[in-house]
Order: structure tokens, then sequence, then C-alpha cells
């Protein structure tokens, strides 16, 4: 923390100018994907709007923006920060599967996958290939094309605000805080796209908050903002583009998959819990 009143005094005139900044640019990035088509377009530059508006906080302070931990850091947080997140996907769909609230997918669905990446036709490729196939282009290709939209998000998020955060905060405050934050700017898309808000929004904020302790202590351990880019980015992908794909949903189990399902709240949250404590014994 900072030694005096003063230095913490400016941590918070940051932290303040940063969010004013983020919101006014989110604001009309949200409206758009509200209001206007292809949303795709408008996601992607909504997720640059942290980047934005840490790079236009660095410069009202007169600050560089080389100040950003930019550094790759250790290879060892970058393999971390991509198993992490897949490990905890794949225990959240196992689990669905286990208690019944989805099965795995059969040959008709995986075939569809297979059509939708362009996999027909290759060969003889049978079910089992397919998948092989599908998660070894999603879990490289799909990660890195994800992590151009991530980085915004990062460059903001872990780059800045969790270290002008730790000027004034612990540990706990940090992650807890900025976890809050994060969530809370993503509350509009929820609430478009949500089919049962209020659920879909407690389970967001365990997932957002968890997964904020996880990303932070990485970011802290690394000292890089890039293992949060990269864990970001394998989240989505694994979440939203290779599990879902191989599970069927059954009917009345609708809350409890998918990112916004009471599953992932709860391995997330149980993930969290350990790298909060994890955190704490190390005096992060």
């Amino acid at each position: 923390m900072p030694a005096n009143l003063s230095e913490r005094k400016e941590a918070w005139n940051s932290i303040i100018i940063f969010l004013l900044i983020v919101t006014v640019l989110s604001s009309l990035f949200h409206y758009a994907i509200v209001n206007l088509y292809p949303s795709r377009i408008y996601i992607g530059g909504l997720m640059w709007c942290p980047a934005i508006a840490a790079i236009i906080t660095l410069k009202l302070k007169k600050r560089p923006i080389s100040s950003l931990n930019w550094n790759w850091g250790d290879w060892r947080y970058i393999r971390i920060s991509y198993l992490i997140p897949a490990l905890y996907g794949v225990i959240t769909y196992i689990l669905i599967w286990i208690f019944g609230f989805g099965s795995l997918a059969n040959v008709e669905a995986i075939t569809n996958w297979a059509k939708e990446l362009g996999l027909v036709g290759i060969g003889s490729l049978n079910p089992t290939s397919i998948i092989i196939v599908a998660i070894f282009l999603l879990g490289t290709i799909e990660v890195i094309r994800a992590a151009a939209t991530t980085l915004g998000e990062e460059i903001g998020w872990r780059g800045f605000f969790i270290y002008e955060l730790r000027k004034v905060l612990s540990f706990t405050g940090v992650a807890l805080f900025s976890g809050i934050i994060w969530a809370t700017w993503h509350w509009p898309l929820i609430v478009y796209y949500g089919n049962n808000v209020l659920l879909e929004l407690a389970t967001f904020y365990v997932v957002i908050v968890s997964m904020s302790f996880i990303m932070t202590y990485y970011t802290f351990k690394s000292k890089s903002l890039w293992p949060a880019v990269i864990f970001h980015a394998v989240s989505n992908v694994y979440i939203q583009k290779i599990l879902p794909e191989l599970t069927i949903k059954n009917e009345g189990t609708e809350h409890w998959i998918g990112e916004n399902g009471i599953m992932f709240a709860i391995v997330t949250f149980v993930f969290g819990i350990y790298y909060w404590r994890k955190a704490v014994k190390e005096k992060l």
C-alpha cells in the first residue's frame, strides 16, 4: 500500500477516473448490442472499452502505457492459466452429466457440430475423431482468436485496475471489489439475453467474483497481464464453444447448465475459495 495519504488519494482518483470512462464508453456499446445488429461486432468493441479507459487514464495522469505489465513472464503461469479454466469447465460438465442435468452428445449432435466446423467429408472421421479434432482446433485457434478480444478487457481490468486497487486494498479487497465491478459491467448483457434474469445474475456474480480471485492471484504472481488474457480466452472457449456442444440439455435442467448455470457457479466458487486461501497464506 502507499506510504502516505496523498498517494492513496491519487490511487483512488485514478480508479474513479478509469471507472467513469469505462462506464461512458461501455454504455455506447451496450446500447448498440441491444438495439443494433450484428451484435457480435459490438460485443468485440465492448470488450476493448476497459483497455481504452486504462490508456486514457494513464494519459490523463501523464503515466506511460509501458508502465502496464506487458512482459510475457514465466511460461509456467501461461500454462497454468490455460489448464485451470479448462479444468473447472470439464469438472462442471462431468458433474452435469453424472447428475443428469445434461447428457453426453449423441452421434447426431456430434455430426451437426462437425458440419458447423467444416469437418464433414474429411476422410473417414468417426464421432470420436471429430471430437478430438474439434477440441484441438477450438482449444488452439479459437483460443487465439478469443484472446484478441479478452486482451481488451484484461489490459483494463488486470493490467491497470487491480494494480491501482492494490495500492489501497488487501488482496481480498482487490479481488472482491474488482470482481464485483467486472460482473456489474456485464449486467446489461445478462438482462438482455437472460431467461431467468434474477437467477442468472446471481450465478453470474458468483462465477465472475470467483474467477477474479483466481485471475488476480496469477496476475500478481506472474507480474504480467498475459496469464489473465489466456485464462479469460480459454474459459470463454471451453464454457461457450466446446463443452456445451458435447452436452444435450435434459428437460427441466436449464438452470443448472451453461455459463450462467448453478453448477458452473458452484465449481468456480470452490476454485475461488482455494485461491483466496492460497493468496492469504502466501501474503500476496
